[in-house]
């Protein structure tokens, strides 16, 4: 996805790393909680077991001191029901028959003889035939009718009657509910604040590294001696920011070289060609015979193609190297097109070539107005040569999305097939080129040192076109070239 200037919009990493470290503690604490819960659920049980296990040894002791007649039913009720009023964790304000205990004593074949409880015993008499259970082991019992479970347990008296104490698991389940409620309400509040506290800290984080990124991406586009941005904290994003600069400063350091030596090549290169141009010259002016200037005559021509295969070798390298020197000024496009045209028409149409600029006004853009000169130039040129007589050039400049969108389209033969999909390499050239094969790679290396596109294809009808982007400049700048 791009934006409407074309650089790539950059979604934050701050929402993802702090989702994926949420997740992460959201889904520590849960299994925490899930630990808690089984050990306390654990714990409730087991409190609530050995409460029944000592009932039920109490009451089958009672059971068996208790004389039996008229006196031994009321007595056992009694003490049944005052079993209850101890129930362990129980609420004075409950009263709920579900929440109670209950006492069961049957016959050896578990025949109902004894029942105290707020259920119905008949039901729970059924339940308890209907299993299998250990003696003096708690278990569950649902009783039909009652949707909460009861936890039993029962024990063998001496007259071989069982004695059974059973005790609802209401009330633990109310406390397990109300503990996975407060703990949930607990858990959202801690797992927002962690978000929150994550988010702020990642994205203030991430805001020094996107800085840092913006200035660097400027750098390679601009003066070498910009620098990142450093901070006071002594972390890893500073350390980032120093090794950069660091890094910034040999790169400056090289390219400083790199200038030093190729301005020192060209200077004594150029020297020779100068001299060698101005003795051809003399020559030329003294000779008395046509014959011997032609020989002359050539070879001033070849000292010129070569001065000029000499300056755009060393422009088209330091380019590739982002290691032009560029002097940035608000250019006008359509003006500096009108002035090119202005100067290339007389020789194309001493050729027989057509010039035509379709354009929708003025088209702003941030550049060197040297080497945007000398791409138009070289555009230029290599219609000039490549173009039969009676070809027609056509231009087309607008501005969209933030860019400068230009064409040059013509009617002759095109892009040679071999070559189409390397015209913008070094030394690539057709085979009825007689140039040296950098003027659409220079044209290549100025448009991309200055953040642009360029693109060569042939015409549905068989002519050459070629297509540049150039961004347009900001407001900013625009505002500042005004001011100045």
């Amino acid at each position: 996805m791009s934006s409407k200037t074309g650089k790539p919009v950059v979604r934050s990493a701050a929402w993802r790393i702090s989702i994926w470290a949420t997740v992460a503690f959201a889904f520590g604490t849960m299994l925490v909680f899930l630990f808690l819960h089984y050990f306390v659920a654990d714990d409730i049980q087991r409190r609530s077991d050995a409460w029944l296990s000592g009932e039920v040894q109490v009451l089958a002791d009672v059971t068996e001191r208790t004389p039996k007649g008229a006196l031994h039913s009321q007595v056992v009720e009694e003490i049944a029901e005052l079993a209850g009023k101890e129930v362990p964790r129980k609420l004075p304000s409950e009263s709920n028959p579900e929440d109670a205990v209950f006492f069961l004593q049957t016959t050896e074949a578990r025949s109902m003889m004894l029942w105290v409880g707020g259920i119905s015993g008949e039901e729970t008499s059924k339940a308890i035939r209907a299993g299998s259970f250990a003696p003096e082991r708690p278990f569950d019992l649902q009783v039909s009718g009652i949707a909460i479970p009861y936890r039993v347990v029962w024990t063998r008296a001496d007259d071989g009657s069982r004695i059974y104490l059973g005790l609802s698991e209401q009330e633990q389940l109310r406390v397990l509910r109300l503990l996975r409620i407060r703990f949930f309400l607990l858990w959202m509040l801690i797992v927002l604040l962690g978000f929150g506290v994550v988010f702020v800290s990642t994205r203030r984080m991430l805001n020094d590294v996107r800085e840092i990124t913006e200035a660097a991406s400027r750098i390679g586009h601009s003066e070498l001696n910009t620098r990142v941005p450093a901070t006071k904290r002594n972390d890893e994003v500073a350390q980032l920011a120093f090794t950069l600069n660091h890094m910034l400063d040999r790169i400056e350091n090289s390219m400083h070289q790199l200038h030093t030596i190729t301005n020192s090549l060209a200077h004594d290169l150029r020297s020779p060609l100068t001299a060698i141009r101005g003795k051809l010259e003399v020559s030329l002016s003294s000779a008395n015979h046509s014959r011997k200037n032609e020989p002359i005559v050539a070879a001033i021509e070849e000292l010129d193609r070569l001065s000029e295969f000499l300056n755009q070798s060393l422009d088209i390298a330091e380019a590739r190297a982002d290691a032009l020197l560029l002097t940035r000024s608000v250019i006008d496009l359509d003006e500096s097109l009108q002035t090119m045209i202005d100067l290339y028409e007389p020789s194309m149409i001493e050729k027989g070539l057509q010039i035509k600029l379709c354009s929708r006004g003025p088209v702003k853009i941030e550049a060197d107005a040297g080497l945007i000169h000398r791409m138009i130039s070289n555009l230029f040129d290599n219609e000039l040569k490549h173009l039969p007589p009676a070809s027609t050039v056509t231009i087309h400049l607008q501005a969209e999305d933030g860019n400068a969108l230009l064409t040059l389209e013509d009617d002759g033969p095109g892009f040679a097939p071999e070559v189409i999909s390397q015209m913008f390499e070094r030394r690539v050239k057709g085979r009825q080129s007689k140039g040296h094969g950098l003027g659409l790679a220079f044209v290549d290396a100025v448009i991309r040192t200055h953040g642009g596109t360029v693109t060569a294809a042939n015409s549905a009808s068989g002519g050459a076109r070629l297509s540049v982007t150039l961004p347009l400049a900001t407001h900013q700048t625009l505002t500042a070239s005004k001011a100045g």
